[in-house]
């Protein structure tokens, strides 16, 4: 695949450090301003980026920011293109309602813009923007902008709450709910549920390399975890967090290890409440049905 866009970079007026790199959906020459710009601690200019293979590591910030907003516009999937070395690529930044700036300038900026009536405020400092100020994927419903990175893949339907959390390089397959922590390589698979506080294990935390995911209507519960895949129609309860070492007593009374299980469909993992085990049950598809469509029809 190869991809030639066009986008609106601003950089350091110091340094020449690029900052950030927006690149409109339609590939036109559209401009940005804002008051860091204006006091003169940011410049801009437009960049032309091609890319000529998405297996190739990026090799500037702006590919970077490209690759990012590939995901986000759901051209690419999660797990799809190379992404090594994107951290060194990308400056730490202070986002702020004047503009982007290098953390060191706050303070100087703040004192600037009070002259115009401007109360600075600091949305974070990160190398990874908010997506909505970069992109505004259709069909989307988004609580809490500051908790959906750039680099975020959400399809038409999905849900993104309060407490829910989505990295670069993750997001849903289809309409879904997430209240969770969906962490970098982590897809999930349309009518699942991601409950509120649960997590699942991704990529980056102490280098793991294992890809996790969630099938199709299937439910993590509240302040459950997983450290394997969920497969379709599968639910965890609340409260329990499974890794791959996690011993788990089969029907039959087999116990085997959770990773002996990740991806497989139609399992209940609960724990027993009188003997403390971890227990994998056929689900009944009748008692879990999927989220609710008219909840997520957010047309």
């Amino acid at each position: 695949m190869n991809i030639k866009r066009l986008g609106h970079r601003y950089f350091d007026s110091e340094s020449g450090v690029t900052l950030d790199c927006w690149f409109p959906r339609h590939n036109e020459k559209i401009g940005r301003s804002c008051l860091s710009q204006k006091h003169r601690f940011i410049q801009s200019d437009f960049v032309e980026i091609e890319i000529g293979n998405l297996s190739d590591t990026p090799t500037s910030t702006e590919e970077a920011y490209l690759r990012l907003h590939l995901l986000s516009e759901c051209i690419v999937k999660p797990n799809e293109q190379n992404l090594e070395g994107i951290f060194s690529l990308l400056t730490n930044v202070a986002w702020t309602s004047a503009g982007p700036v290098l953390p060191s300038k706050v303070e100087e900026l703040r004192g600037l813009v009070a002259s115009e009536h401007h109360h600075l405020t600091v949305f974070g400092i990160d190398k990874f923007p908010r997506m909505v100020d970069y992109v505004v994927p259709p069909g989307v419903r988004i609580a809490d902008a500051d908790r959906v990175r750039l680099g975020a893949h959400l399809a038409p339907g999905t849900t993104v709450m309060h407490e829910g959390f989505v990295n670069f390089n993750a997001g849903s397959m289809g309409a879904c709910m997430i209240e969770g922590r969906v962490t970098p390589g982590v897809v999930v698979g349309e009518k699942s549920d991601v409950g509120a506080g649960s997590s699942i294990m991704g990529t980056l935390s102490g280098g793991g390399k294992q890809v996790n995911a969630i099938g199709q209507r299937s439910l993590l519960g509240a302040n459950a975890g997983i450290g394997i895949s969920l497969g379709d129609d599968s639910i965890v309860e609340a409260g329990l967090y499974i890794t791959a070492g996690t011993k788990v007593t089969l029907p039959d009374g087999n116990v085997v290890s959770a990773r002996a299980l990740s991806g497989k469909p139609g399992l209940l993992f609960r724990r027993n409440s009188q003997s403390g085990a971890v227990e994998a049950l056929p689900t009944d598809p009748g008692r879990w049905g999927g989220i609710n469509a008219t909840l997520h029809n957010n047309d």
